[in-house]
């Protein structure tokens, strides 16, 4: 049986850690373990995925809940209660229900004092991770037998009816992913015709009707050119030589998000290198396999631009064509050719490798996220095959890797610290702290030891970095990657601590590790008002035309977010009432600017869109928390009228709220089908009107928001899984398991705390 550990190093030498492993989360297989009552527990859950795949996308991330809920020997023995048609909602039912809640998702949490659970749902993260590892001759070393069943079982779970892969779970079947899948199947063993409902006949039937691998999105077409099943030359040019352009330049790697810097950086390493795996037997019946043609009478030349519709959500605008075409006809071929290979190709490719290894050595070989680990990981065997730089990233693949009864996915990284944070604050918000002090001084101690102690090492600026000191991370102390709302929900949560009694949630944090927090919010803010995610913006907008990818928007530069805003005014509001004195002026002025950046940026129809969740529902929730907190009431602001308005004219008629995915990349408001609503949206637009002073004016549509959590609420305490509710970059989805369970939680919390109740 498969067993999650917490917070372990294991014995591997290449493996360093900055807090002793707080936060890490690793998956082992032990044969021997398990009853078969437990086994048939987890082959229970496995079935009823799989039959309901079409229906639930997102799996219900069950198998390490089933550990965790049997170690802790947890039975619910609150009984479950129901709101009946008609009645109304009491005090006591509604804590009865709120402490079933609180007490499960307590059982939840690990020792270190943070609560697990998956993130992952783009079907292009743990593909690539394969072919890597199968060009590198270390597939069977870091996948067991067991490994490779459980990574085939997720991609058959997640196969369309069609025979395609969507970009993510819930998404239409694209070139890019349906390609990735039905090669990693036949790396795993599966043959041309091979896997579970026939479904490599049935992906490559997809592929070769779409127009074959000629027709690969960007990323695509580089993997299968360093996998050897495609031609360099017949991908765009990424040289290496970015990286020593001088720095007035306005296309400079210092401009760049640093998420697209930290993806082009290693590519452009293995594509100045024009690096290819081994060609083996395999690697040539792929080449007969996926093109519509003999692969060697493709027009290499002719396919780059190709790109199949499906794939397509930011269309190349034809300036960006016709640079790759001025890159490709000219510069490439003379930076390739002597003396340009010796002056400048080969000082380019050891700028960016030095650039690699910087990155490497400040995540301890986590790396930013998941795309850029592999490519980072494959750029060090590249430069060295038998080197340590490629052992220590080896010996951080199992901080990526999840499991649940849908099988085995790579995670975006990891949201400890995120999830922690936001689960930390619902449990103070029920006011339960007699029943669970040990809870909270466990999430408590877990915040305070994953805060970033020190700023990237030596002279970070020089190698595009921005200060990290005192911030947190999305996900452990190890990553080293701070974050603006993963900072400010950080630091809220210390500052709450803070008022409590020291002897049941722990020492409060030191004054200077807050300032540290401080700090780091300042230096996010932009001159619009709104606050930047990792580093500041200020490039200019016109950069976005470069964008390469054909999938995502907005990644070449920084951007504000109405989300980052928000946590930062409401953590900021907070620090100024507990430290008066510290910075006192700035901190005004920022809140200030900020409340006004969201004034600016409210839709028309009164919502905000949401960045990093589903979407215009997440967007307000985060909004009218922080215009509360800066003393915006429904009766003093025009914008906080505007967004009760928005949210009273989307509730659904069983009183929850449902929003498709769709609103991320459409960027308009689209609700689920079928008036159906979601708990985690319902919870989101409950709070929002909570701080709107929605109770204070009508209750109803709070009662009947209650009321459907409350009916919704399982036997044990835990949620229904249903829709995705995470996104980032308009077009990509990502499954936040713990959303579940800490929302609806929070919002009965709120309810329970602020609206009147028999």
């Amino acid at each position: 049986m498969w067993r999650l550990k917490i917070a372990e190093g294991g014995n591997d030498p290449y493996i360093y850690s900055t807090n002793n492993y707080v936060g890490r989360q690793i998956w082992e297989f032990d044969p021997d373990a398990g009853t078969p009552e437990e086994r048939a527990e987890v082959e229970e859950a496995r079935r009823n995925f799989y039959n309901n795949r079409f229906q639930v996308k997102p799996n219900a991330d069950l198998l390490w809940r089933f550990q965790f809920l049997r170690e802790k020997n947890f039975k619910q023995t609150i009984p479950a209660v129901k709101i009946e048609e008609g009645e109304e909602i009491t005090y006591e039912k509604t804590t009865s229900s709120l402490k079933r809640a609180v007490h499960f998702y307590s059982a939840l949490q690990a020792s270190d004092g943070h609560w697990p659970a998956e993130n992952a749902g783009p079907l292009f993260f743990l593909p690539p991770l394969v072919m890597a590892l199968y060009i590198t001759g270390h597939l069977n070393t870091v996948f067991s037998a067991e490994h490779r069943k459980e990574i085939l079982r997720y991609i058959y779970y997640h196969q369309n009816e069609d025979g395609g892969w969507g970009l993510h779970i819930e998404g239409h079947s694209v070139m890019f992913c349906t390609a990735l899948s039905y090669i990693c199947m036949r790396i795993l063993g599966e043959g041309p015709d091979g896997g579970q409902d026939n479904a490599c006949e049935r992906a490559r039937k997809w592929i070769l009707d779409h127009g074959s691998v000629t027709h690969m999105p960007s990323w695509g077409k580089t993997w299968l050119s360093i996998l050897g099943v495609f031609e360099w030359a017949g991908s765009n040019p990424m040289p290496p030589e970015f990286w020593i352009l001088p720095s007035f330049l306005p296309m400079h790697p210092a401009k760049m998000w640093c998420y697209c810097r930290m993806v082009y950086m290693p590519m452009s390493y293995l594509y100045g290198k024009r690096f290819v795996g081994p060609i083996t037997p395999l690697i040539l019946e792929l080449r007969e396999e996926l093109y519509n043609q003999p692969y060697n009478e493709v027009n290499w030349k002719n396919v780059r631009h190709h790109c199949a519709k499906e794939d397509i959500y930011y269309p190349h605008p034809w300036i960006q064509d016709v640079m790759w075409d001025s890159l490709y006809i000219c510069t490439e071929p003379l930076l390739t050719r002597w003396p340009f290979n010796k002056i400048i190709r080969e000082r380019a490719l050891q700028v960016t490798m030095k650039h690699i290894h910087y990155e490497d050595e400040n995540s301890r070989y986590i790396t930013i996220g998941c795309v850029e680990k592999v490519l980072c990981m494959l750029a060090c065997w590249a430069e060295d095959p038998n080197g340590d730089y490629f052992k220590k990233h080896l010996a951080r693949i199992p901080d990526y890797i999840w499991l649940a009864e849908d099988g085995i996915k790579m995670q975006s990284f990891g949201s400890q610290q995120w999830d922690t944070g936001f689960a930390v604050q619902a449990l103070l918000a029920a006011n339960l702290t007699d029943e669970i002090g040990p809870t909270l001084a466990r999430g408590h101690d877990f915040i305070k030891k994953s805060q970033v102690k020190d700023n990237p090492s030596g002279d970070f600026k020089s190698m595009y970095r921005h200060i990290s000191k005192g911030s947190w991370t999305f996900s452990d102390q190890d990553h080293g990657w701070q974050v603006s709302d993963c900072t400010a929900e950080g630091l809220k949560c210390c500052l709450l601590f803070s008022m409590m009694p020291p002897e049941i949630v722990g020492e409060k944090m030191e004054p200077e590790k807050l300032y540290d927090s401080v700090n780091i919010l300042l230096s996010l803010q932009s001159k619009n008002g709104g606050l930047a995610a990792w580093e500041p913006a200020g490039a200019q907008e016109w950069l976005e035309l470069l964008n390469p990818t054909e999938f995502f928007a907005d990644i070449v530069i920084e951007h504000e977010y109405v989300e980052c805003t928000s946590s930062a005014i409401q953590a900021l509001i907070l620090f100024k009432k507990l430290y008066p004195g510290h910075r006192k002026k700035e901190i005004e002025n920022f809140i200030n600017n900020a409340s006004q950046y969201l004034a600016d940026v409210q839709m028309p129809d009164g919502s905000w869109y949401g960045n990093w969740g589903v979407c215009f529902t997440y967007g307000t929730w985060f909004a009218l928390g922080a215009l509360e907190a800066a003393g915006k009431t429904y009766n003093n602001s025009v914008t906080v009228r505007k967004a009760v308005d928005f949210l009273l004219r989307s509730q659904r008629d069983n009183g929850g709220w449902g929003e498709s995915y769709l609103s991320c990349p459409n960027k308009e408001y689209v609700p689920l089908e079928g008036n159906r609503s979601n708990l985690v949206h319902t919870a989101w637009a409950m709070m929002a009107l909570i701080h709107a002073g929605q109770a204070d004016r009508d209750p109803t549509p709070l009662h009947r928001a209650a009321k459907l959590i409350i009916n919704s609420q399982l036997e044990d305490g835990d949620f229904p899984q249903q829709e995705i509710t995470g996104v980032f970059m308009k077009n990509c989805m990502l499954h936040y398991a713990a959303y579940r369970n800490i929302y609806p939680l929070w919002a009965l919390a709120e309810y329970r705390k602020r609206v009147p109740l028999a």
